[in-house]
């Protein structure tokens, strides 16, 4: 193309409202699901997919939906239309799923289901993510040390506050805790005081839920297993607005939030999921796949999503609690004790970052 070619053919871009680089080929387009739920999707999938894309020279997008499913769909359909060649979706619902995973078949364009698997229709073309049945039960594992080590009364008031109804690893995380659990329940240690999914992960909803749980049951709650960090984080604001004690109370992801008040003793334990060899495992997957490569080397497992099997790569997670937070997500780099140790939370922290800077209020200080 010659220069006076070539600027006309950007005039006429620019004309319609068309960037240059919105022109160029898209090879990856990523499909995150909202910013509500957890701080995950946009602080550490992001990051670290973009760093594995950018690597391998590879064009990509990264959009996010923010919780609504049709803009999600909308975002799929542009993508296909600017000739994506790979869309790597966490879906919202499997409902919105399914139609994202038929419009990318429809036109060639493979699909990889990242961390959620869609239940509904043929299933994507792969699937990458975690035991996330070893999830629940780290958690229901969790739980059950921190009830023990409380010494509370028996029986013991338990709450489980799962996740959404529409997210098939919030099922799947319920069926590996109460795997665990349910004899306690069964055997008359425990009660189940409620168990109840939140809508959407919604961490609004969730504190609205837990506090009308404390209005119901005069706020006698002993436990609760929450299925993820926003959710524990809900419930630890709401014991403390009411000058209630902590209870020993789950997560999962490992937020910055999570592992201080882990520190601190408002919450229990979180499960690690290295969120980096996820999106690693993705990239890695995805890139084999514009490339031509052949991609069974990658794939380790399979996955039934109720209608097919499909192919796999599954990775393994870690609880974490007060022990081995330096060994764990420290170690990896997946936090830092500088972003962990800052205001109250800095009394909890090992030398040399349980030292107030001048930038880091006084524990004893009221935000």
């Amino acid at each position: 193309m010659n220069k006076r070619l070539f600027t006309l053919c950007a005039s006429c871009l620019l004309a319609l409202g068309v960037s240059l680089s919105q022109a160029q080929m898209v090879d990856i387009t990523v499909l995150l699901p909202d910013t509500a739920s957890s701080t995950r999707w946009e602080n550490d999938d992001k990051r670290f997919l973009s760093s594995a894309f950018d690597a391998a020279g590879v064009g990509y997008n990264i959009v996010n939906a923010e919780g609504d499913p049709e803009v999600q769909l909308d975002q799929a359909r542009e993508a296909i239309a600017n000739g994506t060649r790979v869309i790597l979706m966490v879906n919202l619902d499997s409902t919105s799923g399914a139609q994202i995973i038929e419009l990318a078949r429809r036109a060639n364009v493979y699909i990889i289901d990242y961390d959620r698997l869609t239940i509904e229709g043929d299933g994507a073309d792969f699937y990458v993510s975690f035991n996330n049945d070893a999830v629940g039960r780290l958690q229901g594992e969790g739980l059950l040390l921190a009830v023990d080590e409380a010494e509370l009364e028996e029986p013991v008031r338990v709450v489980l506050l799962n996740g959404s109804p529409t997210d098939n690893n919030a099922t799947l995380y319920k069926q590996g805790y109460d795997s665990v659990i349910n004899s306690r329940f069964e055997s008359g240690e425990w009660i189940k005081v409620e168990d109840r999914a939140v809508p959407g992960w919604d961490n609004d909803e969730a504190r609205i839920i837990f506090d009308l749980m404390l209005d119901e049951n005069d706020e006698e709650i002993d436990a609760v297993i929450a299925a993820n960090d926003g959710l524990a984080g809900s419930v630890i604001a709401a014991l403390e607005a009411r000058n209630l004690p902590y209870v020993p109370v789950t997560g999962q992801d490992a937020t910055i939030e999570a592992i201080q008040n882990i520190l601190a003793g408002k919450q229990s334990m979180t499960v690690y999921k290295a969120i980096k060899a996820e999106a690693e495992a993705a990239a890695k997957l995805a890139i084999a796949l514009i490339k031509g490569d052949d991609p069974s080397g990658l794939v380790n497992g399979i996955t039934n999503n109720g209608r097919n099997e499909i192919p796999s790569v599954l990775l393994f997670p870690i609880a974490v609690t007060s022990d081995n937070i330096t060994a764990t997500v420290i170690a990896d780099g997946f936090r830092t004790w500088e972003e962990v140790c800052i205001g109250e939370f800095v009394q909890y922290c090992p030398e040399p970052y349980n030292v107030p800077t001048e930038s880091t209020p006084e524990a004893t200080e009221t935000p």
